[in-house]
């Protein structure tokens, strides 16, 4: 059998998953080996990382409205961002790590609804035991399904009325993308509670009542697998033109509805709170301790709301949007000059973020078609704020959604 062939029999044994997208390979029958050393490297950089994240969301909390707007963050956005209904500022984040030399330093978080969870926690498991190879996230499907049973309880118990008796929990998408899709009905399995996926364009609002399903039955509990919280505030009902995000959060502000991620997640999806830890640490500041300014000055890049500082010292910068998904409308710059940039600019509206460029490392991996070279990239799981599985992404100089899945293994 050729490589094509052996391809295509593994990932068919594969239930609701997308091994191609967009008509294009996605998930590589390769794998990209690791020391178990790089894994603890990898993990001990998510832990500090996120911790650093979510101590200065408690920051951001206590921010002025001006402040909050200057960093890119909706006005319409203002009045739901110091809620924080759970424990947890996000039950599941995913940090975009990069290595550089011996360390690894973080791109962005995504805070709010990430993706690529079923390739690390369940896929990834499969091709090792393929491959022969043992799994760098052996155990942490448990761990992850241990914590969304906790979040649906937790966000439950804070329902208004309380404790409701048999609680419609609904998992949410885009009903036309498969990823999506199949990502939110992984996670649906998990709970142990009765609950129902149902497209997004079939939920209905009633303003400061409740969110229902096509059958009139309120719902308690939305997990939405995409629906991220910027695009919901820019959200309109196209016949009504009622503001059918803001109604949303809304009945979360009144508990009337609880949402997963947590309302809280969204303060962190901002890329120019990166901008807020770089130039804390620049300062000095004594709101990160001694150890806490080590971890950034290690894991983190000068970040910035504008690009004086790299243009004057003459080196490449990305330019980015503040909220932005899969390499959209980002450029890398030097100068003037734009090195690299994404062909798609769906968020150029938003507020620009500056950071500090530094190359992708490269690898060769197996496709259907050659061998061929791109640029790596990880992607590591925060599951109650710790570190859980990672993976790769394989693509350009600037990932983007037609990126490669490329599975990992201990050597």
């Amino acid at each position: 059998m050729n490589h094509k062939e052996k391809r295509k029999q593994f990932y068919q044994q594969i239930p609701q998953y997308w091994a191609d997208l967009y008509g294009q390979e996605y998930s590589l029958y390769d794998m990209h080996l690791v020391t178990e050393q790089e894994a603890s490297t990898i993990r001990k950089t998510t832990n500090r990382v996120g911790h650093l994240f979510f101590k200065t969301a408690e920051l951001m909390r206590q921010l002025d409205d001006d402040l909050l707007l200057s960093l890119g963050f909706p006005a319409s956005s203002l009045r739901f961002l110091r809620i924080h209904h759970i424990n947890v500022e996000s039950v599941i984040a995913r940090l975009d790590l990069v290595q550089v030399d011996k360390r690894y330093v973080v791109l962005e978080i995504n805070s709010d609804t990430p993706t690529f969870l079923k390739e690390l926690f369940f896929v990834n498991e499969r091709i090792c035991k393929e491959f022969g190879y043992k799994n760098p996230n052996e155990g942490e499907e448990k761990r992850l399904k241990e914590a969304v049973q906790a979040a649906i309880f937790m966000s439950l118990a804070g329902m208004v009325p309380s404790h409701v008796e048999t609680p419609h929990i609904v998992f949410t998408s885009h009903a036309d993308n498969p990823e999506d899709r199949y990502t939110a009905e992984y996670l649906r399995e998990m709970t142990p509670l009765p609950s129902r996926y149902i497209p997004l364009h079939e939920l209905q609002i009633v303003e400061g009542k409740g969110l229902y399903d096509a059958d009139g039955q309120r719902i308690d509990l939305l997990y939405r697998q995409t629906y991220p919280i910027e695009q919901m505030l820019a959200d309109f009902d196209p016949i009504t033109k009622e503001p059918v995000g803001e109604m949303l959060l809304e009945l979360v502000a009144l508990r009337k509805l609880a949402i997963l991620n947590p309302i809280s997640a969204f303060l962190l999806q901002s890329k120019a709170i990166q901008a807020v830890i770089w130039g804390l640490h620049e300062e000095q500041h004594p709101f990160y301790s001694t150890e806490e300014h080590a971890w950034i000055a290690e894991h983190f890049l000068p970040t910035y709301l504008e690009p004086d500082l790299f243009r004057e010292q003459g080196v490449a910068y990305v330019q980015k949007p503040a909220f932005g998904r899969e390499g959209d409308t980002v450029q890398i710059m030097k100068d003037d000059a734009i090195l690299h940039e994404d062909s798609n600019k769906s968020y150029a509206d938003f507020l620009s973020v500056y950071q500090k460029y530094v190359p992708l490392p490269t690898t060769y991996v197996q496709t259907v078609e050659k061998i061929v070279k791109g640029h790596l990239m990880v992607g590591s799981f925060l599951i109650n704020g710790q570190a859980s599985a990672f993976g790769y992404r394989l693509g350009g100089p600037i990932t983007d959604n037609m990126a490669y899945f490329l599975p990992c293994g201990y050597k």
